[in-house]
């Protein structure tokens, strides 16, 4: 799942220009047979191997750069997921990966409001200074008009991530309660953001993982790292070792 920093309905995209970055970055994993989901968040500046491509489409190999990036290589649509999906799975050692859904911008206050909005316990004072309302351990009512900047605020992309992982458990949470009352609540979610969306996944599938978390979400990881400040912008340096051990923990079974 990838959330977009680009707006606009997603059929006038044509060219790089328009296909924006990556600003959240995360895997979903059910387990078919227990029906308990995880959730890999991946930073959006993790230093790994990416695709490059010029302006006409043509690959020029490979390089080491930030994730994110890998989104704006493609169309803002179905290439930039695919090229995204690849990325993912090459940094997770092969892991595969059936879906991808991107959602940009605009989607946020869309997605948010349909569910009626949602209440936050504030996790830190990192928008203290923007919000007073935003201080650590206040009950905040994040709407589709305050939602963004809630989720995208920029100050150091980790601390970022916690808000958007805040956002997306009450978010979650709330679609459950309105699922439990109107059984067609996620056909209709599925279509309010459809202009924003990019997904190869139907609203089947998104019906089955809202149900699963249901169960609770057992395991909620952040790739393993350490942010430094790069020469031109911020970098997160994957600890292969560490990811290693964790993708095994997450995905895997001894047999």
């Amino acid at each position: 799942f990838m959330g977009i920093d680009t707006r606009n309905p997603i059929d006038t995209y044509q060219t790089q220009e328009d296909a924006g970055q990556a600003d959240a970055i995360f895997l979903v994993s059910m387990d078919r047979s227990t029906e308990k989901i995880k959730v890999l968040f991946i930073p959006r500046d993790s230093m790994t191997k990416i695709e490059i491509f010029n302006p006409s489409g043509k690959s020029l190999g490979e390089s080491t750069d930030h994730i994110n990036i890998q989104y704006a290589f493609g169309d803002g649509k179905q290439k930039s997921c695919e090229l995204m999906k690849t990325a993912v799975s090459n940094m997770l050692d092969g892991l595969p990966i059936q879906g991808y859904c991107s959602m940009n911008m605009d989607g946020i206050a869309v997605i948010t409001d349909f569910v009626g909005g949602v209440q936050i316990t504030i996790p830190d004072d990192s928008l203290a200074d923007v919000n007073p309302e935003y201080k650590k351990g206040a009950v905040a009512n994040i709407t589709g008009e305050n939602a963004e900047q809630f989720v995208r605020y920029r100050d150091t992309a980790l601390v970022r991530q916690e808000r958007q992982k805040t956002f997306l458990q009450a978010l979650v949470q709330k679609a459950q309660e309105k699922a439990a009352k109107d059984a067609g609540f996620v056909t209709d979610l599925y279509d309010s953001v459809q202009s924003y969306t990019v997904t190869n996944m139907g609203n089947d599938i998104f019906a089955k993982l809202l149900a699963a978390s249901q169960n609770g979400i057992t395991d909620t990881e952040t790739v393993p790292g350490e942010g430094t400040q790069g020469k031109n912008f911020d970098e997160y340096h994957v600890d292969e070792d560490a990811l290693s051990d964790l993708i095994i923990s997450m995905f895997y079974e001894k047999i």
